[in-house]
């Protein structure tokens, strides 16, 4: 520390100091950055020892905040006890007045560069509770945000989500993929389905959701299906892939076991990934469909299904036609007259039942054989994401 830069600050704290009475806080805060020293507290009390000052009741800045920060760092490791972070960030709403303040003083000194009330405040406060909890700040990514607000004397805790990725296989019919929402808020949350936005937990959605809350603690579970089936249909193999948006999760650190049975439905490779991805994820399915026909079906006519392996698949969607799919691979088996059996391998996203009918899917099972058909069941064997 410069003896002529020390000598200057003298001067100017001699100055501001007739006028106005200042914490050793707040003090050394503006003129730390022009002598180079870390400790705002040191710094001031080292103005005040050289100019034989006492340490005032009240700051005209903070109004004692800085000297009650302790008070407020219990609330937050009170309300952060049942929760799992390793990193956190504060925010901090303070009175209008504070802000005033402050500002005055450093306009009145010229003073540019140095830290607000503001970022002092919440820089100090996380400073001790990383001390105490013995976890770092996260400008960019934490697992939890504090927001103090000294206006209402408040403090509240937001978990950031937790994501997940893996798989599931069903083995049994009759289990939808999706749950519907609660009737009382239309899946928002409320107190009748305990704020999770489901009150019943008898699809795959809710049989995932309900393992999860318990797991993680969490409020609620946004699931990204890559892919869909109905309630009749299997999901084999290694199973359809998903992630899921964990909202308000208490706990972060799970290990969960390569499978996860849970009546009728397992849950594969289940790992907390960094976030969902946001392009579009292309995907390929082997579907097995089990197709009836009105007329009886001609052996050389279930040939001509070949030709969809070499012809655009056109699905219509709201206005126009759109979504050129292709089918790679069909194989099929005559049962009876006017049934079969056709195992496919194709792009993601095609209708099978809409592919099978004809309903605004373009070539159809229905159109090739010119025998109007529809789609009785069917399972998926394996779906391989391309990228």
């Amino acid at each position: 520390m410069k003896k002529k830069k020390l000598s200057e600050v003298i001067g100017d704290t001699r100055q501001i100091l007739c006028e106005y009475s200042l914490c050793d806080h707040c003090l050394g805060r503006l003129f730390a950055k022009k002598l180079g020293v870390l400790s705002y507290d040191k710094l001031g009390q080292k103005i005040r020892y050289i100019l034989k000052q006492k340490n005032p009741k009240s700051c005209y800045i903070c109004k004692s905040l800085m000297s009650e920060l302790d008070t407020h760092l219990r609330k937050m490791l009170e309300i952060s006890k049942e929760y799992e972070f390793s990193t956190f960030l504060v925010g901090a709403v303070l009175q209008p007045s504070i802000l005033d303040r402050d500002d005055i003083i450093r306009s009145k000194l010229k003073l540019r560069g140095i830290a607000g009330i503001k970022s002092e405040v919440t820089r100090e406060i996380g400073k001790r509770f990383g001390r105490k909890t013995r976890t770092k700040v996260d400008y960019d990514n934490p697992d939890v945000v504090f927001t103090m607000d000294f206006k209402r004397d408040s403090c509240e805790i937001k978990p950031k989500a937790v994501i997940l990725q893996g798989r599931y296989a069903k083995k049994i019919r009759g289990i939808s993929q999706k749950q519907k929402p609660c009737i009382h808020c239309e899946g928002k949350g409320c107190f009748h389905c305990d704020f999770h936005g489901i009150s019943d937990f008898n699809s795959v959605e809710g049989r995932m959701a309900k393992f999860l809350f318990e797991k993680f603690g969490a409020q609620q579970a946004k699931i990204t299906w890559i892919g869909s089936e109905d309630e009749s249909s299997l999901v084999l193999g290694k199973g359809r892939p998903f992630f899921a948006k964990l909202t308000s999760p208490h706990k972060r650190n799970i290990a969960f076991p390569k499978k996860i049975k849970l009546d009728g439905v397992s849950f594969l490779n289940l790992h907390v990934i960094p976030k969902i991805p946001s392009d579009s994820i292309k995907f390929r399915t082997y579907v097995e469909v089990e197709v009836e026909a009105e007329g009886e079906i001609d052996p050389n006519m279930l040939k001509q299904l070949h030709h969809l392996k070499d012809t655009p698949i056109m699905v219509r969607e709201g206005s126009g036609w759109k979504n050129k799919k292709r089918i790679y691979r069909i194989k099929f088996k005559k049962k009876t007259e006017n049934s079969f059996t056709a195992l496919l391998q194709m792009d993601g996203g095609i209708p099978v039942k809409r592919l099978v009918s004809g309903s605004e899917v373009e070539p159809s099972f229905s159109s090739i054989l010119e025998n109007q058909c529809k789609c009785i069941t069917f399972d998926f064997h394996k779906i391989i994401l391309a990228n």
